[in-house]
């Protein structure tokens, strides 16, 4: 018999947890421009937590970043102009996915280096495990063969 009460239990504790950083008085009242800040939030990583989105953090520097990013929404500042703006601010590490530079060229390859070093060491690793071919047979193993396939013994 299935015992509810900790089912219950674990339900309610997953649905008391905090599901997004975003707070209701940050939320813009022109729902337009609450669209391009969330997806603009998806977009920027919180800068004192570990590779979460604005939108996911509920640090308090998170909060300000939030509404710094609204504030310059609703001064008439493009997507870009909003992206630029935090990354003067608080630097290249703000942005989730890194600008293609020479600087993150690493950065950008090592997936790809990994996984072309990964395929040589399997092919390697294969190629080398290919059984040698049988040693030939001594005089008296031939002798033994011929009188087994002519039916003597």
């Amino acid at each position: 018999m299935i015992r509810i009460r900790p089912i219950l239990a674990a339900a309610a504790l997953v649905l008391a947890a905090p599901a997004a950083g975003v707070e209701p008085d940050e939320i813009l009242d022109d729902p337009a421009l609450e669209s391009r800040a969330r997806a603009l939030e998806e977009t920027l990583r919180c800068v004192v937590c570990q590779s979460q989105s604005l939108a996911e953090s509920n640090a308090p520097l998170a909060k300000d970043m939030r509404l710094i990013l609204r504030e310059r929404l609703v001064a008439g500042d493009t997507d870009e102009e909003v992206v630029a703006y935090l990354v003067d601010r608080y630097g290249e590490y703000v942005l989730l996915k890194p600008r293609v530079k020479p600087a993150t060229l690493a950065l950008w390859a090592a997936p790809f280096l990994a996984l072309l070093a990964g395929a040589a060491a399997a092919f390697l690793y294969v190629r080398r495990r290919k059984p040698a071919p049988p040693a030939p047979l001594k005089p008296e193993e031939e002798e033994a063969v011929r009188a087994l396939l002519e039916g003597r013994e």
